[in-house]
């Protein structure tokens, strides 16, 4: 059977699968068994973090999964505490050796730290340069990144984000970021797409899901996939992977997306940190 999930183009010329599989807070110990699963499910691209901890066990799932590397899109992001430059050679060197792979699909700066080094992002961005022009990635693009943030790149750096992975879910659409992205080709990457779970048992999402005979997780992922974002679901339970799969046989229509829309609070649904002011780095 075909592979359901849609490709989304990217600026560069690559692609990119819609639907993925997270890893974010997966425990080390549980991350061979959750990706193995995610990859025997259909799942073809698996988002990790120098940051998250499990590299190596995404990596060591994809290898016993027997499928070719090259038939798994894999993404991961520079540690915060790495922003300088030859810090960031030496992170990406790690990224690679824990994974055991010689190359990238994608590679993200985590958080833009305006508040730390300098506020300079933009010479970290140029490390990932280097690295898309040796073809150790595919593709390079950010994570948390506003529109001034975003606005200084294309001031100041020869290539545009392949992608900006942010917060985005129904209570939190962070319209401006996205519209940004859709006007400059940089397609919007949704984390936290169910806001840790808050949404599932919102009256309007639940009434949609009886409606539509889906589970409010479906639903709410369907709506971040028609509205043209990427989205990668993380879960351990062999269940909820296989339900966060399934939500490309089905449509909402323009009342239900309009609905699930209006749930959207604006600054104030924002679960995570605010990109302008955080400023965490591991110990």
């Amino acid at each position: 059977m075909a592979n359901p999930i849609p490709d989304i183009s990217l600026n560069d010329g690559n692609t990119i699968p819609q639907l993925g599989f997270g890893v974010f807070q997966i425990e080390p110990k549980d991350t061979v068994q959750a990706v193995r699963t995610a990859l025997d499910v259909g799942y073809r691209h698996i988002d990790t973090a120098e940051m998250y901890g499990n590299e190596a066990e995404v990596g060591q799932a994809i290898r016993e999964s027997g499928l070719d590397r090259g038939d798994v899109f894999v993404t991961s992001k520079l540690n915060n505490g790495f922003h300088r430059p030859d810090d960031a050679r030496k992170a990406f060197e790690s990224t690679l050796s824990a994974l055991k792979f010689d190359y990238l699909d994608l590679f993200l700066i985590h958080w833009p730290l305006p508040t730390l080094y300098d506020g300079d992002f933009v010479s970290t961005w140029k490390v990932l340069e280097e690295f898309k022009s040796d073809d150790r990635v595919k593709s390079i693009g950010v994570s948390n990144f506003q529109v001034a943030h975003l606005e200084r790149l294309a001031a100041e750096a020869d290539v545009v984000p392949a992608v900006n992975q942010i917060e985005v879910h129904p209570y939190f659409g962070n319209e401006e970021v996205r519209a940004y992205g859709k006007a400059h080709n940089i397609p919007t990457e949704a984390w936290s797409p169910i806001a840790q779970g808050k949404v599932l048992d919102d009256p309007t999402i639940v009434d949609i899901a009886e409606q539509v005979g889906r589970t409010p997780a479906q639903v709410t992922l369907r709506w971040h996939v028609q509205r043209g974002d990427i989205v990668f679901p993380k879960s351990t339970t062999p269940k909820r992977i296989e339900e966060n799969f399934a939500i490309f046989d089905f449509q909402l229509d323009d009342v239900a997306m309009e609905r699930i829309n209006g749930l959207n609070k604006g600054e104030a649904g924002r679960q995570g940190p605010n990109p302008d002011t955080f400023d965490y780095v591991p110990a």
